[in-house]
């Protein structure tokens, strides 16, 4: 298993619109095979940042995903959405491995 960590800055006057953008997200990865582990928006602290955790059977299960989101007319309206509303300043991805008992 693999799990996708999303660091997102955030534009905080653009709060509501990034809310859209994350429930937008959610049903997609778990429709080519991920599960969701949510989105995380601030709520005290910094008011510009922003999480998201979603999880795949392997790396490669992660890429065929990614491949096809490109070419997927819900994914790409979400790709077009953040872009259109300009809500994502900037992302980092990273990937970990879960440590379970």
């Amino acid at each position: 298993m693999v799990t996708c960590y999303l660091n997102y800055v955030i534009d905080p006057y653009k709060l509501k619109e990034f809310e859209r953008y994350a429930k937008l997200w959610i049903p997609l990865v778990n429709k080519f095979g991920g599960q969701h582990h949510g989105y995380f928006l601030p709520s005290e602290g910094a008011n510009n940042k922003a999480l998201a955790l979603f999880s795949f059977d392997s790396l490669a299960s992660y890429e065929r995903y990614r491949i096809n989101s490109m070419s997927d007319s819900e994914c790409i309206e979400a790709f077009r959405y953040a872009e259109e509303t300009q809500c994502i300043i900037s992302y980092e991805r990273s990937f970990y491995r879960p440590v379970f008992e």
